[in-house]
């Protein structure tokens, strides 16, 4: 397999930092966070960034980091549920690498971020709903550039890295 870059995309939740440190671990390439990039750059946590700048200030960021990474060789990048949103984000990692979209029910979504405090528009008291509207947003454009497909809810951490390396490797 040639060193080329792997893109995880998916809604919040569905396991995509996890995965892709494991990933990363399996197949020897760098692994990068966009959220956790742009916590890094700004000095301030996203939570802050949601305050002071809004969301069109966060997905502004978001869209410079990705666009920015995406552009090196052979690395693992976990993106932030929403990135999906924004066109470029969308041309960057389709055209940049192997895009994979971990699908997660939502059952398995808020289980795994029942008392998950960092994510500015979870934080409600009906993140069922949210997790609904988002999933009715965002699915179409994962699908949209997505090169395959895994599903990460009820699935152990080694069978989906797994998964996604036979794929990788044609398998």
């Amino acid at each position: 397999m040639k060193r080329k870059n792997i893109f995880l995309i998916g809604p919040p939740g569905a396991g995509k930092t996890t995965i892709g440190k494991a990933l990363a671990d399996e197949l020897k390439l760098e692994f990068f966070d966009s959220d956790q990039e742009i916590e890094a750059r700004a000095g301030a946590d996203i939570s802050w960034i949601y305050d002071v700048e809004g969301e069109q200030g966060f997905r502004s960021r978001e869209e410079r980091v990705i666009d920015e990474l995406s552009q090196r060789k052979g690395i693992i990048l976990s993106t932030g549920g929403g990135a999906i949103l924004s066109d470029l984000v969308r041309r960057c990692l389709a055209g940049r690498g192997t895009v994979v979209h971990l699908s997660v029910s939502i059952e398995d979504q808020l289980a795994r971020m029942e008392k998950d405090k960092r994510r500015p528009q979870l934080q409600t008291n009906n993140k069922r709903a949210v997790l609904e509207d988002i999933a009715l947003t965002s699915t179409p454009l994962y699908e949209e550039i997505a090169d395959m497909t895994v599903v990460s809810g009820g699935r152990g951490l080694r069978l989906v890295v797994q998964e996604i390396v036979d794929k990788l490797r044609g398998e």
